[in-house]
C-alpha cells in the first residue's frame, strides 16, 4: 500500500497537488490545512477536500478545527484522511481549545488543535490511520510546554490502540526536541531512521523537519522518501507498507 502524507498549505497549488497524487496514487492521503466548502462545491481560489474525494472516488474523513465565511458561503479548515478502502470508524480528539464557528483570523486563538483517527478495512484486517497538525510556536520548532502535553496526550491515545498503526502529521516540531521524544519512545520516527535533513520546500525560507511519518512494529516498511515535487511549502512524504 501507498501512504501519502502532505500538509497541503490551504490547497493553494491545485493543479500541482491534483498531479502529484495521480503520479503517485496513494491508497490512503493525509493531509493538515485542508479546506472544505459546505455543502460540498469548488472552493475556486483553492484545492478543496470535496473535490479530491470526487475526482478519486475515496472515501473521507475530514475533521475541521474552525469554520469561516468565503464568498457567501461556509467553508471550513482542518485534517483530513483519504483512504481506498472502506473507513469502519472515524474519531476526533481535540489536543487544544475546540471547535470555532465563524473564526476570526485578527482577534481568534489561531492554534485550535486535534487528533483525526481513522479505522481502515483492508482485505479483512484493521488498519489505524491517524493525522495530527502541531501546536505552532512562534520563532521557533523546539516546543514548550503546552507541544509537551499534547504529545504526551497523543502518545496516551495510540497506547490504546491495538494492531497496525500509522501516525502522521506536520507537528512544527525539531525530530530531538522534548515533546516528539514522547512520540519516538513508542512508534518508529521515519524522517529521523531516513536522516532527513528538511521536509520543507523552496516557496519558505524555513527549512526544519517538521512533518513525519511515524510507524509501530507491526507495519512492514518497504519504502519511505519525501519528494521533491512542489506542491506546498510543505514537502509530501511517500510511504510503501505492508
Amino acid at each position: 500500500m501507498i501512504l501519502m502524507q502532505l500538509n497541503v498549505w490551504g490547497g493553494r497549488l491545485e493543479k500541482q497537488i491534483l498531479d502529484l497524487i495521480v503520479q503517485e496514487q496513494p491508497d490512503i492521503i493525509c493531509l493538515q490545512e485542508a479546506v472544505s466548502i459546505k455543502g460540498g462545491g469548488n472552493g475556486g481560489l483553492f484545492l478543496t477536500v470535496d473535490k479530491i474525494k470526487k475526482l478519486y472516488s475515496m472515501n473521507l474523513a475530514y475533521s475541521p478545527v474552525f469554520s469561516f465565511s468565503f464568498m457567501r458561503r461556509k467553508a471550513e479548515f482542518g485534517n483530513a484522511i483519504f483512504s481506498k478502502d472502506k473507513i469502519l470508524n472515524e474519531d476526533t480528539v481535540f489536543t487544544r481549545l475546540e471547535y470555532k464557528k465563524d473564526f476570526d483570523f485578527e482577534s481568534d486563538d489561531y492554534n485550535i488543535k486535534n487528533l483525526l483517527h481513522v479505522t481502515i478495512d483492508n482485505k479483512g484486517r484493521q488498519l489505524h490511520i491517524l493525522t495530527h497538525h502541531g501546536h505552532h510556536v512562534p520563532n521557533h520548532k523546539r516546543g514548550n510546554e503546552e507541544t509537551l502535553r499534547q504529545c504526551n496526550q497523543i502518545v496516551e491515545y495510540i497506547k490504546g490502540l491495538k494492531g497496525e498503526i500509522i501516525l502522521t502529521g506536520d507537528f512544527n516540531l525539531e525530530p530531538d526536541s522534548e515533546s516528539m521524544q514522547q512520540i519516538n519512545k513508542v512508534l518508529r520516527n521515519l524522517p529521523i531512521e531516513a536522516g532527513l535533513t528538511t521536509t520543507r520546500t523552496s516557496l519558505t525560507l524555513k527549512t526544519e523537519v517538521c512533518d513525519y511519518i511515524f510507524v509501530n512494529d507491526k507495519v512492514k516498511v518497504k519504502e519511505f522518501k519525501p519528494l521533491d515535487d512542489i506542491v506546498s511549502d510543505h514537502k509530501a512524504l511517500i510511504l510503501k507498507f505492508e
